[in-house]
């Protein structure tokens, strides 16, 4: 009875992590270059069955365990917003940032002037180019960002956005605000640059909603079996206890 109580545990574990993750889902609905995420679950088998008195062979344990998240890649929907620093990317491809843990990589375009000129992200990280941050100047109009991220204004070439893909797009790990860390970054060969346009999120409130609904219906059912199974426990301890009395 006590392997039943630890397998129902290990499943609620998994349960609250999926949970939170449906939940930070739901919480970047919004978010510009959001992508989804999920968790890929696994059995964990425990060599042999413990607290178990019985004569017969020890039986070998299931157990639920959380073995990694996922991200959906699926493009977003592009929404025009007529913003010459709004960008979207067309592909796999990734923008890159300064930020002072060094540097981080976004799906989000949403970019803007910091005052003193500098091409920032909605946190202030400064936007990289290939040769480093860029800044206008006041003089500076009809900034044009060319499909492959090329800047041009009124005043010539300022250069070409750093936009980088991975091999494994799951191998980078999230390191908050909407940014990513990892190694082996190229130059994006696959992915265009889409100017005045922002990429939306992908989740889907519908399903999201409905993976909330189910999550917490199974962490209930399985709060419900272990108070049952611990109700059994104690009423089998009591009558052994007044058998032996």
């Amino acid at each position: 009875m006590e392997n039943a109580q630890l397998i129902s545990l290990s499943k609620q574990i998994a349960l609250q992590r999926q949970m939170d993750v449906v939940a930070n889902n739901l919480a970047n609905i919004n978010t510009t270059g959001f992508k989804a995420e999920n968790i890929l679950f696994e059995e964990y088998k425990s060599p042999t069955a413990r607290d178990r008195d019985f004569a017969f062979k020890d039986q070998i344990l299931s157990y639920t365990q959380d073995w990694a998240t996922v991200r959906d890649m699926t493009q977003g929907a592009f929404q025009q917003t007529g913003n010459p620093f709004d960008l979207a990317l067309a592909g796999d491809g990734y923008f890159a940032v300064q930020t002072p843990a060094g540097e981080r990589y976004t799906k989000s375009g949403s970019f803007q002037l910091a005052p003193d000129g500098t091409l920032v992200d909605l946190s202030g990280n400064p936007v990289l180019t290939e040769s480093g941050p860029i800044k206008f100047t006041g003089a500076t109009d009809d900034i044009t960002i060319n499909a492959d991220g090329s800047i041009t204004t009124s005043q010539g070439g300022r250069g070409k956005l750093r936009v980088v893909e991975f091999a494994d797009a799951q191998a980078i790990e999230h390191t908050g605000g909407n940014l990513f860390t990892g190694t082996g970054a190229n130059t994006a060969a696959n992915t265009r640059v889409i100017q005045g346009v922002v990429e939306k999120s992908n989740v889907s409130g519908v399903s999201e909603m409905a993976e909330m609904i189910r999550v917490s219906r199974a962490y209930e059912s399985l709060a419900s079996l272990m108070q049952q199974q611990n109700d059994l426990r104690r009423t089998a301890i009591q009558r052994l206890g007044d058998t032996q009395a």
